[in-house]
């Protein structure tokens, strides 16, 4: 539970670093709030981080669309802050401590995993917006009768 909580935290502080309006900060927390829940979801069922970043991605980047539409504000004012509590940065701290240690397969190993759980982020967010951009595009298609 503190978990969630700190990820609601950890998503409301840079939404306030990044001037987003007072209106959409608590909806910028629950977009923080439901990734982090859904990348610990798939993370106790899959036990691989890549594969629980890729979910908790697309449900923020499904969560900041769908707000995003009916708050009329951009998808990167729920998006942006709420892919930080999925951020890989212990990885990144301790690729970079392996590597000032001078263990190195442990740094390419430490260094592997944060970058793809970062990939596995940023094409979460990716599928979900264009997903959403799709079915945008084909509902403004006329019909051919």
């Amino acid at each position: 539970m503190i978990e969630i909580f700190l990820a609601f935290i950890g998503s409301i502080c840079p939404g306030v670093i990044y001037n987003v309006e007072k209106r959409n900060l608590m909806w910028v927390g629950y977009c923080g709030m439901l990734g982090w829940i859904a990348y610990r979801a798939f993370n106790e069922i899959t036990g691989s981080l890549v594969l629980a970043s890729f979910f908790g991605a697309v449900v923020v980047g499904i969560y900041s669309e769908s707000v995003a539409r009916l708050l009329k504000a951009p998808a990167t004012v729920f998006s942006v802050p709420g892919i930080i509590p999925l951020v890989p940065g212990i990885a990144a701290y301790n690729t970079i401590q392996h590597i000032a240690e001078n263990e190195l397969y442990e740094a390419a190993s430490k260094g592997i995993e944060t970058m793809s759980g970062a990939g596995a982020i940023a094409f979460g967010i990716l599928l979900a917006s264009a997903v959403f951009r799709l079915s945008k595009k084909l509902k403004k298609k006329p019909n051919p009768t």
